[in-house]
């Protein structure tokens, strides 16, 4: 198939002023790498958010009695004497492929004090082993080492302690509401502390094994509030809950089983923010582009007008010429995505695979009850690339419009005669 005569003319006018050509190119590659860019560093933040939120101690899916939530009683637990077994279930879930990791927890609040100083925390029942595979606060510890079972030892979080003025190797007195109506209460020694870096954790938290929690608040052993469970991926958090719950048996079916979408909505409504706001920035950055193109493609033809004039007397067409200047302008967005695609595609190669951190210019922050280190991480977003292509082609066309019509009604005897 031959090319087109209208496109050989663009592409050599393209070469009549070569570094005009190329700032103006480079003015659009910029705008296309600077919409890639912000959309994946946007992305980018969106999941550094889920992934902290969801792994740091939630999981991306918890397993309860229909009942626990939202008042998290002490007394609606899963498991028990007529209850479900939790070991089975616990099989059940590490048999998906899409879950990493299972823990069972237990939960309760109350009272913590060390010498004259107390602390209401939330106390948190776990399986050390199950826990440090499923997620991150506790590994690693800041100071001391994971609690044994059956031994009275606990962690707390290094704000509590330091509220508490509690060192390792010190005795803490634990007081909360026992499951039988009691009050428990019982001595536990700090072994180790954590830090997550979120305030609201480290001051309330305090961890201790499964057991010792359940011996405390007169709750049987086969009896535990939860199982928190990670997924490969915390985007088929909700198809994997799903799954799961298809699959209990239907003594089971009082149990919840329930992703973190439905845990935290405002995340999720975040997140549909953010992605709603990527084409106002591809509006935003190639209208700012038309501009320059077209003021830089009105000068152009200005200064061919002459030969435009030539042209219509020896008998060109108005449309022939519009032709020439529109073809021009599909050469300059064709140079314009090659130079785009330089710039953008090896930066985005670099920013996904080894981030520069942003530590220096600003510390961890904490958003939406996530905690995030700042960097320049970016996702791929391959559909959106090509969106952003298109864009950049639809601003070379639109912004040839005005000086394609301009050059079309160049007036030959007038414009030749003033020469």
């Amino acid at each position: 198939m031959n090319e087109s005569p209208w496109s050989r003319i663009g592409w050599r006018n393209l070469g009549r002023n070569p570094k005009r050509t190329v700032l103006t190119a480079l003015g659009l590659a910029v705008g296309f790498f600077a919409v890639v860019f912000i959309v994946g560093w946007s992305q980018g933040l969106m999941v550094e958010m889920v992934e902290s939120a969801t792994s740091l101690v939630n999981g991306q899916i918890e397993i309860h009695d229909a009942e626990y939530r939202p008042d998290r009683s002490i007394y609606d637990t899963i498991g028990g004497r007529d209850g479900t077994d939790v070991d089975a279930l616990l099989r059940r879930v590490d048999a998906d492929p899409a879950v990493t990791a299972a823990a069972p927890r237990v939960y309760t609040g109350g009272l913590i004090s060390s010498g004259q100083a107390t602390s209401a925390g939330m106390f948190m029942g776990i399986d050390p082993v199950r826990e440090l595979a499923l997620s991150r606060f506790l590994d690693p510890l800041v100071q001391g080492r994971m609690p044994v079972p059956g031994q009275n030892e606990l962690l707390v979080g290094e704000e509590m302690a330091r509220q508490l003025s509690a060192g390792l190797g010190d005795e803490l007195v634990v007081v909360a509401s026992g499951a039988d109506g009691s009050m428990a209460n019982d001595l536990f020694t700090l072994v180790g502390m954590f830090r997550t870096g979120l305030v609201e954790l480290d001051a309330t938290f305090a961890v201790m094994p499964l057991g010792d929690l359940q011996a405390l608040v007169v709750l049987s052993p086969s009896r535990i509030h939860e199982i928190a469970v990670a997924t490969t991926d915390p985007w088929i958090a909700e198809a994997t809950a799903v799954r799961l719950e298809r699959g209990l048996p239907p003594a089971d079916r009082a149990i919840e089983v329930v992703p973190w979408t439905t845990l935290n909505p405002a995340m999720v409504e975040y997140v549909a923010l953010g992605e709603s706001m990527y084409f106002v920035i591809i509006i935003i950055v190639f209208t700012i582009a038309i501009f320059g193109v077209a003021n830089t493609m009105v000068m152009a033809t200005y200064e061919r007008r002459r030969e435009f004039a030539v042209m219509l007397a020896l008998g060109a067409t108005p449309g022939s010429v519009r032709a020439i200047v529109l073809h021009e302008a599909v050469a300059l967005g064709v140079l314009s995505l090659a130079l785009g695609a330089a710039i953008t595609f090896p930066l985005m190669v670099w920013f996904h695979t080894a981030p520069p951190s942003m530590s220096w210019a600003v510390g961890d922050v904490t958003l939406m009850g996530a905690l995030l280190s700042p960097s320049l991480r970016v996702e791929y977003d391959v559909p959106f690339w090509i969106l952003s292509a298109v864009a950049l082609f639809l601003t070379a066309i639109l912004a040839s419009l005005l000086p394609a019509w301009r050059a079309a009604r160049v007036p030959p005897a007038d414009t030749l005669s003033a020469l």
